[in-house]
């Protein structure tokens, strides 16, 4: 029997709270993944932990983008979200571009297919390596900085190639409600937004190819209202700095930012809203800036919900009075997971027993990993259906900055699998 259960999860002292999160599908108590059961999934892996992407939850996602926003915005996967070689292949043909920050990247999105054309490439730091691999190979480079505007030039003359790029702008404004601010103060992404008309008229005398802007406030943002203002800011400045452009704007990346509810108390972000307000900032841009393609680039918001980790519980002890699920994950799989990924005040991802899943919830337990660190705590006092030793533990929303943002190599335990189901 199929059923649609949202998953368990708590606040501290056992006090049960459920997201409203997207339904997972169970099948006789047992979490489905891709329609999987969760034990025939970790039989085929030959292994716990893994990570396993639901590839139909990605691609609706990208329907409902492509039906909120306007048609004429391009949408970008930023791989740094999830640079899983099966996810960036999968969505190729979903979206119309993707945003790279290390030349490794750059060497997933072209195995992939997309074309260089379609491919950004920024990041503060940039290496004369990664900048020489990134023009060779023919991305989109954005500046962040006068010393790298001069270095791309010198390369490209070296390479005998004219190299495309834009401008990473550190806009004057903030955004608000951003989970992580990348913009809008001093900041070591982008050039500040009142130096960058001498930026560009410095760029003229360089043999560099413009293209246009890329302008981004902040990331984990569930404020939709903020977001929106944000991009009619963006447009706003955008179209200031063109006056002093070399050549007409073509490329316009306002960012994403979107963000994806993870605790009880998160509302899920509006798309709905945002689509409508940018419908006018669409059209804005299209007078003023008549030759720019405007980009939403997005990377958690595509594949964060999709995901999930899953682990096995091999100790179940006591201590004074609390309950420990001892498993064979941890932080060096899930950082982000344990609050030490830039959660100011931690609080518990989404977790349930996806061998009891949707079962009526009985305890109140601690889900910790096996690192020798007090650091690594998958899930504070969460209440669950009774666990025994051999049940799976999933936690969701972790598509985005899982495996590739942890450090797997701490403490030397065996890495992590990773699936697209």
């Amino acid at each position: 029997m199929s059923t649609n259960a949202k998953m368990a999860g708590s606040d501290k002292a056992g006090k049960s709270a459920h997201p409203s999160f997207a339904p997972w599908q169970s099948e006789n108590g047992e979490l489905l993944i891709g329609k999987v059961p969760v034990r025939q999934l970790a039989a085929r892996l030959g292994q716990t932990p893994f990570y396993a992407y639901d590839r139909e939850k990605i691609t609706r996602r990208i329907k409902e983008l492509r039906a909120a926003l306007p048609s004429s915005v391009r949408l970008h996967y930023a791989i740094k979200a999830n640079p899983m070689p099966a996810i960036v292949g999968h969505l190729r043909d979903l979206v119309d571009g993707f945003d790279v920050a290390s030349a490794d990247e750059f060497d997933v999105a072209l195995d992939s297919g997309m074309s260089a054309d379609n491919i950004g490439f920024a990041g503060p730091g940039k290496s004369d390596t990664e900048l020489a691999r990134a023009i060779a190979g023919g991305a989109l480079v954005e500046l962040e900085s006068p010393n790298e505007m001069e270095r791309t030039a010198r390369i490209g003359d070296d390479l005998g190639v004219t190299p495309r790029v834009a401008v990473r702008v550190n806009p004057d404004f903030k955004l608000r409600g951003s989970g992580m601010h990348m913009g809008g103060g001093p900041s070591q992404f982008g050039i500040d937004a009142e130096h960058v008309p001498a930026v560009l008229r410095q760029l003229g005398d360089l043999s560099l190819d413009f293209h246009g802007f890329h302008i981004f406030g902040g990331s984990q943002n569930l404020n939709a209202d903020a977001i929106a203002t944000a991009e009619d800011q963006i447009a706003d400045l955008a179209i200031r700095l063109a006056d002093d452009a070399p050549r007409p704007v073509r490329y316009l990346n306002i960012g994403g930012g979107f963000g994806i509810p993870y605790f009880p108390k998160d509302t899920p972000f509006d798309l709905a809203h945002v689509g409508a307000r940018l419908h006018d900032t669409v059209a804005r841009l299209a007078d003023a800036l008549p030759k720019a393609a405007v980009i939403i680039e997005l990377g958690r918001y595509i594949v964060g919900e999709a995901g999930v980790y899953v682990c096995r519980v091999i100790d179940r002890k006591q201590s004074r009075d609390q309950t420990y699920l001892v498993t064979d994950g941890g932080l060096h799989h899930h950082l982000s997971a344990t609050g030490n990924f830039g959660q100011g005040i931690r609080r518990n991802y989404p977790v349930a027993i996806a061998t009891r899943f949707g079962m009526e919830e009985e305890e109140t337990v601690n889900v910790v990993g096996c690192l020798c660190t007090p650091i690594d705590l998958l899930a504070d006092k969460i209440a669950v259906p009774a666990a025994e030793v051999g049940d799976l533990v999933a936690i969701f929303q972790s598509g985005a900055y899982g495996k590739s943002a942890s450090p797997e190599g701490f403490l030397s335990h065996p890495g992590v699998k990773e699936a697209l189901v």
